[in-house]
């Protein structure tokens, strides 16, 4: 009895540590150098099991191994490929002793994939084998996968460059009909990333055969719309064809193929046709351009680690909210430089000819763009890529320019080379330039005077520039308008967003259009333009008429002779013309004669009657600037600008009319230059 009792006793404890054995695990040290030889084995890698392994047998068979490091002994940059917190298995017991093992879960933890960055490709001195056939394939199968945290590197310790993708979460099922289903989530560069795919498997081995997928890419802050894709994808080695690609991107369907070598340096092959293509562009929100350039880094160095041959063509390509069609875009990307070039772009009813280099090579990136664009209506293109809406015309540029920097701020003041650019038949918006000019006689301005109601029509405006490290000069600006003429010279900071201009309007008092009759008349007034180029201060150079108030008078004179003939017979006529009122010129025999006295006008009054006077009151008002300084202002100041009477004023500026003007009356001079005042604001304010 007594030995009885001590057997059953032993085989009751037999069945408790078996019991715990089944629950708990079995540790298993041999285990983990069975599974660590053949790893080595079949891959080349060594496989490091630090944290133990265990099997469980209840309720089936599970394996698990703790803090996993798996390491490619060639590779010297990178120490561990791949780590995980922890690889849990589940087999049925049923396959192993078929001896085609079947994993209904494998559970990876936390894991870490590094992957080198290569800037140059290497061709592989003894690439691998083709398999055997489909026995490495068939002797096991997975059916789900689940992947917790992991995170993916990207990196090249020579250049100290790293890129991440983190918090990437997995789900995948594959099917007794092999077709697999993906699912996951994970953050790139901080803006998050959803997958979804779908493919069909076919009987292994794989290679060579036809790979039927779909997926499904949402990627906000990195693609501006949901990307929908179908395609047949081969492998061929370490090339992975994907042939009849269709898809959406947001609303507009593409169409194409592409291929990737993965041996070494990746290397992308695509084609793809869009009936539409977006590309998202960030808007400023101070339309005033009153914020410096930023100081932040441009990260372009990626480019280094991709080559790229690309054609891109679209019906319809938007760019912001600039819209063109069709397009068309060849790029090539080699050795860390990026080369784009496009031809017979369509803009706006004109086309767009031009390209584009990136060189990223080193440690300072080098830019160049050339651009050639023809008769391209300015507003809606301005408007689209830089939030510029003040420009309305044909537009005509040529732009070379070069740079280098890894900044915003350092691009701009590295600028150098050569634009142009000039409007036609077009207006300025929220600027009316004559009436700007008029002010000018009486304050300085302060900004641009912007104003929705105003605009200034012109015929054309145009300059070139030559640009050298961040500064863009010209020597020929020239605005050409029905009323107004504007030469000038100066400097734009590019980098800075200050200008320094100095400009000589003139006023343009026919109707007959710019050098028909007759120059247009200066005011001898150069005016100033300098300061940030969203709100500069305008302040009139009031040297040039102070100096010489008989030169300027005089010319004055010659313009009521030039423009209204001798005698002022075309007075009522061009004054009709211009304020669009209903007085009739002399010719038609239904107005006044000139110095009738219905009119106000003299008899042979070469300053062209009324107006030839007010002008001449507009010069006296400017007198009385220089004559009411106090003393000690600038030398000078005392002079009398105008001449109180057509006796005093200088003889080689007389007329050649044998009657001499009557002098102003001295009410008009008490009135100082508000008759002119009143002419400009009809002729500018209308």
């Amino acid at each position: 009895m007594r030995a009885l009792k001590i057997a059953g006793a032993i085989i009751a404890a037999v069945i408790v540590v078996f019991a715990l054995l089944l629950v708990i695990g079995i540790p298993s040290g041999y285990l983990k150098a069975e599974i660590q030889e053949r790893i080595e084995r079949e891959t080349g890698y060594k496989l490091a099991i630090n944290g133990g392994a265990k099997i469980g047998l209840w309720p089936q068979l599970n394996i698990r191994l703790n803090d996993v490091t798996l390491q490619d002994p060639k590779d010297r940059d990178i120490n561990h490929r791949f780590t995980a917190s922890s690889i849990e298995a589940d087999v049925t017991l049923a396959s192993l002793w078929a001896g085609r093992p079947q994993i209904t879960e494998l559970v990876i933890i936390r894991p870490v994939v590094n992957l080198p960055l290569k800037r140059e490709r290497v061709r592989e001195a003894n690439p691998p084998s083709k398999p055997a056939g489909g026995k490495a394939a068939d002797a096991f199968s997975i059916e789900h996968v689940s992947v917790t945290g992991g995170t993916i590197v990207f990196s090249n310790l020579r250049d100290r460059v790293e890129n991440r993708i983190e918090t990437v979460n997995a789900d995948i099922t594959i099917d007794a009909d092999r077709k697999v289903t993906l699912t996951g989530s994970a953050r790139s560069g901080g803006h998050p990333l959803k997958v979804e795919a779908k493919a069909a498997l076919p009987a292994a081995p794989l290679e060579r055969q036809n790979i039927p997928a779909e997926i499904k890419i949402d990627a906000p802050g990195l693609l501006h719309a949901q990307l929908m894709a179908k395609a047949e994808a081969r492998l061929n080695g370490s090339v992975v064809m994907i042939n009849g690609v269709t898809g959406t991107l947001g609303d507009g369907a593409f169409n194409g193929w592409a291929s990737v070598d993965l041996s070494s340096k990746p290397l992308v092959k695509l084609d793809l046709d869009f009936q539409k293509l977006t590309v998202a562009m960030s808007r400023s929100t101070d339309s005033s351009s009153g914020q410096p350039w930023s100081n932040a880094t441009i990260d372009v160095n990626g480019l280094n680690y991709v080559d790229l041959q690309a054609r891109i063509s679209a019906a319809e390509l938007k760019i912001g909210d600039a819209r063109f069609t069709p397009a068309a875009i060849d790029a090539t990307l080699a050795s860390g430089v990026l080369k784009a070039q496009v031809s017979n772009l369509g803009a706006y009813d004109g086309n767009a000819n031009g390209d584009l280099t990136v060189d990223v090579s080193t440690a300072n990136p080098i830019y160049a763009m050339r651009a050639d664009l023809t008769g391209v209506r300015a507003l809606p293109l301005l408007d689209g890529l830089a939030d510029f809406d003040r420009i309305d015309g044909r537009m005509q540029a040529k732009i070379s320019v070069r740079s280098s920097g890894t900044s915003q701020r350092a691009i701009m003041s590295n600028m150098a080379g050569t634009a142009f650019v000039v409007f036609q038949d077009g207006a300025i918006k929220g600027l009316n330039v004559a009436q700007m000019i008029r002010s000018l006689t009486a304050s300085t301005l302060s900004g641009w005077q912007a104003s929705d109601e105003k605009a200034t029509d012109l015929s054309q405006l145009s300059a070139s520039f030559k640009i050298d490290k961040g500064q863009a000069q010209t020597t020929d600006l020239n605005l050409v308008g029905p009323l107004v003429k504007m030469t000038g010279v100066g400097t734009i900071d590019l980098g800075t967003k200050q200008i320094g201009f100095r400009v000589e309007p003139k006023l343009v008092m026919t109707t007959e259009g710019q050098g028909r009759v007759s120059d247009p008349v200066g005011l001898g007034i150069p005016v100033m333009i300098e300061g940030p180029w969203g709100s500069p201060r305008i302040y009139p150079e009031m040297q040039g008429i102070l100096d010489n108030p008989e030169g300027a008078y005089a010319k004055l004179r010659e313009m009521g002779k030039g423009l209204f003939g001798p005698n002022g017979a075309g007075l009522g006529a061009a004054i009709g013309n211009l304020l669009g009122g209903g007085q009739q010129g002399a010719a038609g025999g239904q107005g006044t004669a000139p110095g009738s006295g219905q009119t106000g006008g003299k008899p042979n009054d070469p300053l062209g009657g009324q107006l030839g006077e007010t002008i001449g009151n507009l010069i006296q008002g400017l007198g009385g600037l220089g004559q009411n300084q106090p003393q000690g202002g600038r030398p000078g100041g005392q002079r009398s600008l105008t001449p109180t009477s057509p006796a005093e004023a200088p003889t080689q500026a007389a007329p050649a009319e044998p009657a001499t003007p009557a002098p102003p009356s001295d009410t008009t001079a008490q009135q100082d230059s508000q008759p002119m005042n009143e002419v400009l604001r009809q002729l500018f304010n209308r």
